[in-house]
């Protein structure tokens, strides 16, 4: 959530933010409303009560003629209070409630949609094929690496099994980014991967998009889509210590989506599924850092992408497809030769104080005083990275060459074309989800 003293003060600038997300700026004029309404409230509240423990020091004064009479009106008052702090009660949830809906304050993002975004950087060189590329999955299945088939018998359809070397394939590009974020001073953590309600909130992704989050009901608990959520939660309500720099996770953790509306979309192999595996990057720091460490995890990302081999580009992500708890947020964007387009693999977003308002992470300041952390977070390997690596280092028999830095992990240096087993699925065979 927004710090309500900066939009009293600047008003035009989240009215503004509030137009490059493509959102309504009037809901900054009803929290401003709301605000005034709730500092009344507490001002009247206060008032009372302090007059309320005025009448304990009058009665005690008073002759014992005069007591019952004070003792009534002690009780009329009494009620007074009592209607008074609700009304504050009832003011503060209204103000709360405007919010929670309320995005955070877009940051140099340029303004509209999902297709406003702007490329700043192309890296590598796009692979020109003298044979027709195929798509990662008719790859994966002939490499024996993926199979989806029996993934839709166990599971349904978005669900998948990594077989063989495609398993390994996952666990070293996930390995390779586990020993990179330590290396730059990241904490590696495995997370819970079912949260709380509060924490799943504090971190913006009950809104509009809660649809995308699996609930399981009894328990009121939340899948995370992303280790973010519970490494965001890691330090709600507590005072960290940011004095020797910025505070540094790597989850690495299963995740889950629904990919809801999204039907008709990318159903075909692993690049848009329910469940996946990612190491995910995640640092506090003070405000005035966040721009810098925005810039640290994004050349993370970086040479994450370039050791696995993959041509890619960076774009700056639009107000209106940010997401509420980012005010700015770079993907980059790997080549899949077989949709002949650029398609995105990572993503890193600046979350300002956003996150950590919400769940009353802090730190102290120079002077002693407690300040709200800024949160950042950036996907250093997901399985979706699979299709670039299997698409781009394809040859013309078939085989797939393992980027050199793989290799160590999946003890080859080629992965070849399998012959189909014994026990395959038999064609034509019913698929259930």
């Amino acid at each position: 959530m927004i710090d309500l003293k900066f939009l009293r003060d600047n008003p035009d600038v989240v009215r503004e933010s509030q137009r490059t997300r493509g959102e309504d700026p009037a809901l900054v004029d009803r929290l401003l409303d709301a605000d005034a309404r709730r500092r009344d409230a507490i001002a009247k509240a206060d008032a009372l009560r302090a007059e309320h423990k005025g009448f304990g020091k009058k009665i005690g004064a008073a002759s014992k003629e005069e007591r019952p009479a004070l003792l009534e009106e002690a009780k009329a008052f009494s009620g007074r209070v009592k209607d008074a702090e609700n009304e504050q009660r009832d003011a503060e949830a209204a103000v709360h409630d405007l919010q929670m809906q309320l995005g955070n304050i877009v940051a140099g993002a340029p303004a509209g949609g999902e297709d406003d975004y702007v490329v700043l950087e192309h890296v590598g060189e796009v692979p020109e094929f003298d044979f027709e590329p195929k798509d990662h999955l008719d790859l994966g299945e002939a490499l024996g690496l993926i199979d989806m088939e029996r993934g839709a018998k166990v599971s349904g359809s978005r669900f998948y099994f990594l077989t063989g070397a495609g398993a390994m394939l996952q666990l070293g590009m996930l390995n390779l980014a586990a020993q990179k974020a330590m290396q730059h001073g990241f904490q590696l953590m495995i997370p819970p991967v079912l949260v709380r309600p509060e924490t799943m909130a504090g971190t913006g992704f009950l809104g509009a998009h809660a649809d995308e989050i699996y609930h399981l009901e009894e328990d009121d608990l939340y899948l995370v889509g992303t280790s973010e959520v519970a490494l965001a939660g890691y330090h709600a309500d507590e005072i960290i210590d940011l004095s020797d720099g910025p505070v540094r996770y790597a989850g690495w953790s299963s995740c889950f989506r629904r990919e809801a509306g999204s039907y008709g979309k990318d159903t075909r192999g692993i690049l848009r599924v329910h469940q996946f595996d990612k190491v995910e990057m995640f640092s506090y720091c003070k405000p005035e850092d966040a721009e810098a460490e925005h810039q640290k995890l994004l050349d993370m990302e970086r040479d994450m992408l370039s050791a696995v081999e993959v041509p890619y580009r960076i774009i700056d992500i639009a107000g209106g497809d940010l997401g509420s708890s980012a005010a700015r947020k770079f993907d980059t964007e790997a080549w899949v030769p077989s949709q002949n387009t650029y398609r995105e693999l990572t993503s890193t977003s600046n979350c300002t104080t956003f996150q950590a308002r919400r769940l009353k992470t802090r730190y102290r300041d120079d002077n002693g005083g407690t300040q709200f952390c800024a949160t950042l977070n950036g996907t250093l390997a997901t399985t979706r990275w699979l299709v670039a690596i299997l698409e781009n280092n394809q040859r013309a028999d078939g085989s797939v060459v393992v980027p050199e830095a793989l290799r160590p992990f999946v003890g080859r240096d080629v992965l070849e074309p399998v012959a189909k087993p014994k026990n395959a699925p038999k064609s034509g065979a019913k698929k259930k989800g």
